[in-house]
């Protein structure tokens, strides 16, 4: 009997995704379990994978649709066998021919926007997004779904807002003189005997040059949606907060001989102990010592969050990077977390995150040491008060003093570096929140 395959329901708050690349063609054969396409939501992208095996009959929604969950994207069966009627349901593509009529149901939704009542669902990235920007969502036209209010209206609205507040003001016209008003001139005009020449009309403004093409040896690399994300929530994230950074050394003598000690070990639990997890533990701590680093910005007040939430930073190569979060972070040892940035890493460079996996982050650690980088001065990701970034472990000469003695020794240095929103934070108290890390690194104790 054949199976239909239907877009799933990628999250708790995602109601849609994205056909990005099916990976299997129609009248190839699929194994049970083996990925089937890519489906792309604004936060992740995972794969989809076929639940029973057989030959891939009919796709039904091409590649770039978008899609509400729930609906049948494609039949597996075996060759010959019927495809179940009715085909696929409505899908949410970005190009309509017309758009549809409104239910009842959501046109009594739009009524209520126009009256300033709720303006039916929203999901929670667009209450936050409408939050962090003061947007009345009232006044933001939905083009999704039945008319629903998408991130990318959201952003479009505050973008026309931005520039209409950017907009000079008209300029205002002086009042002709009588000699230049309609029908008075040759009453009024003054001679070139007693005024002199009339001066010359000003030139007209020059005509903006067109966009310059692109040269014969040059390649446009068209942009992902991950790319597009990642591009608008840093610039986003420059805009809304005052960034500064502190950097700070670390001897990590101390965690170098306990992961040696204990390296073998957690691989005998499959589990893979790196840094990260003694920088995310130490971020524990100190995040327990000085709770405001654990905060948000909003125009009431600081808000406070009382989970301790961490998100750790995972390249994907040339695609960016995308950050899924160690949830209840305080609750774990050192054991848990490791397991835990194992876990959330694997998934990430598989295509295997669900979009809740990168939600609800409290705090950022992002290692850039892993590919050399000594250091450097991170971007916040909104809406959190601060990022840690953390250099290269390397050995280095350094002074020691003991007893009133300096001795030279070498030992593996890092530096670590808190990148933070001076809205929130001032240089005082986050110094105190890269001391205690420092503090924890350089006093590590077995757990």
């Amino acid at each position: 009997m054949a199976t239909q395959v239907v877009m799933p329901q990628l999250g708790e708050s995602v109601v849609e995704g994205k056909v990005t690349k099916w990976l299997k063609r129609e009248g190839e054969q699929v194994a049970r379990n083996e990925p089937l396409l890519e489906v792309e939501t604004d936060k992740v992208t995972t794969e989809v994978t076929a639940i029973e095996g057989g030959t891939l009959l009919k796709v039904f929604v091409p590649e770039g649709t978008t899609v509400r969950a729930g609906t049948p994207l494609a039949v597996i069966g075996q060759p010959g066998e019927p495809i179940p009627a009715g085909g696929p349901l409505p899908t949410t593509a970005h190009v309509a021919p017309s758009p549809p009529t409104p239910s009842p149901a959501v046109a009594g939704e739009r009524e209520k926007a126009a009256r300033g009542e709720k303006a039916g669902f929203i999901s929670p990235v667009v209450a936050r997004i409408a939050a962090e920007y003061n947007v009345d969502l009232s006044q933001v036209k939905g083009t999704g779904q039945g008319g629903r209010i998408t991130k990318q209206d959201v952003l479009a609205y505050v973008e026309a807002r931005e520039k209409a507040k950017a907009a000079p003001p008209p300029e205002k016209k002086e009042a002709l003189p009588p000699w230049e008003q309609p029908g008075l001139g040759e009453l009024f005009r003054p001679t070139e005997e007693v005024f002199g020449p009339a001066p010359a009309p000003a030139a007209p403004p020059p005509t903006p040059a067109p966009a310059e093409a692109v040269p014969p040896p040059a390649e446009v690399v068209p942009l992902t949606s991950i790319r597009q994300a990642i591009a608008e929530h840093m610039v986003r994230s420059k805009r809304t907060s005052p960034h500064v950074t502190t950097v700070f050394e670390v001897d990590m003598s101390r965690v170098v001989a306990h992961r040696e000690k204990y390296k073998a070990a957690y691989e005998r639990d499959g589990v893979k102990l790196t840094y990260t997890a003694y920088f995310v533990k130490a971020a524990v701590h100190a995040l327990k010592a000085y709770p405001l680093v654990n905060s948000s910005w909003s125009d009431q007040g600081i808000v406070l969050k009382r989970p301790i939430n961490i998100g750790i930073a995972v390249s994907l190569g040339d695609e960016g990077l995308i950050v899924p979060v160690i949830k209840g972070a305080d609750n774990l040892n050192l054991l848990g977390i490791a397991r835990a940035v194992n876990d959330l890493a694997e998934r990430a460079r598989n295509r295997q995150l669900k979009p809740d996996d990168v939600q609800g982050g409290t705090f950022t650690i992002t290692n850039h040491g892993v590919s050399g980088s000594l250091f450097a001065t991170p971007i916040i990701n909104q809406p959190q008060a601060a990022i840690l970034g953390v250099g290269a472990v390397q050995k280095r000469v350094v002074v020691l003093t003991h007893d009133g003695v300096d001795t030279i020794a070498i030992r593996p240095m890092v530096y670590i570096s808190l990148t933070f929103d001076h809205r929130i934070l001032d240089g005082a108290s986050a110094d105190a929140f890269v001391a205690k890390v420092k503090e924890v690194l350089e006093n590590w104790r077995d757990e």
